[in-house]
């Protein structure tokens, strides 16, 4: 695949990948994914996953990926609820009656602690993430609770989520779905915000120039890593396309048919330094 411009596998002392579209899709573990972890283990270079997805729990995700035959650790699993909780915590008090359009990820994230209380009847903040059993019910709730003034927040902006079936609905279309009832527009806290890869190059204890991220979307995780200051690889098992990524504004610092050919790239990278 063709590199957009130089880029240095020897700088390089950390990793964030995203998950759904690189390391698997659906239940189905896309390739490559035990060998790379394993070389970089070897090489010391740390690594993590940074998702938008906000509908599971980090353990949720480490059993997930063991059940796949990869192993990750829950602490090495950053996702969008944790980014939004962080971000909330620190703009608002203890207390503070928040609704949510979400799943069990996004719960926990918010109300595990108790500093927020879940409130279904006159909340400050609606809080929105991706909902696999979405009812018209929740949406008209959410609708009216962000009509009489309650703060509109959303996870993610991902339109579409990368299944075994292919792309279906994501956090960004329930989004979409409460802006186009409400006319409002929600703030979004996870990728293409820079948050969560800062985040995730504290935890894996590297700079952000040190930090590559490896990600399937052109605007979370490329557009994401860019604002970061993080050099960036688009694998190709995902949802961008090759054609996107070499013609349209958002360019990553080099593009890869998988997980495989990463590997190779880096092996090579040795091989010749």
């Amino acid at each position: 695949m063709e590199r957009l411009k130089m880029f240095s596998f020897n700088t390089i002392r950390a990793v964030l990948f995203d998950m759904d579209g690189v390391l698997y899709r659906g239940q189905t573990p896309l390739p490559g994914v035990s060998d790379l972890f394993q070389f970089l283990t070897e090489q010391q270079i740390a690594f993590a996953c940074a998702t938008n997805n906000a509908s599971m729990t980090p353990q949720q995700y480490e059993a997930k990926l063991a059940a796949m035959g990869i192993t990750l650790p829950a602490d090495r699993v950053i996702t969008s609820a944790q980014a939004t909780a962080r971000y909330l915590r620190d703009q608002y008090p203890a207390g503070t009656r928040v609704f949510v359009v979400g799943m069990q990820g996004l719960r926990e994230a918010l109300f595990a602690d108790g500093y927020f209380v879940e409130d279904d009847q006159s909340p400050d903040l609606v809080v929105q993430g991706a909902d696999f059993t979405l009812t018209y019910d929740r949406l008209k709730r959410a609708t009216l609770h962000i009509r009489r003034g309650a703060r509109f927040i959303s996870t993610n902006p991902d339109r579409t989520f990368p299944s075994e079936e292919g792309l279906i609905p994501g956090a960004g279309a329930v989004a979409a779905a409460l802006s186009a009832a409400t006319d409002v527009t929600p703030l979004v806290i996870g990728k293409p915000s820079p948050t969560m890869f800062l985040i995730g190059a504290t935890l894996l204890g590297a700079t952000p120039a040190q930090t590559l991220v490896v990600g399937d979307r052109l605007d979370t995780d490329i557009a994401g890593a860019i604002a970061a200051n993080m050099p960036s690889v688009l694998v190709l098992t995902g949802v961008s396309t090759l054609a996107e990524a070499t013609t349209g504004p958002i360019r990553p610092d080099l593009i890869v048919a998988d997980l495989p050919e990463l590997l190779e790239r880096w092996q090579a990278s040795l091989r010749t330094s």
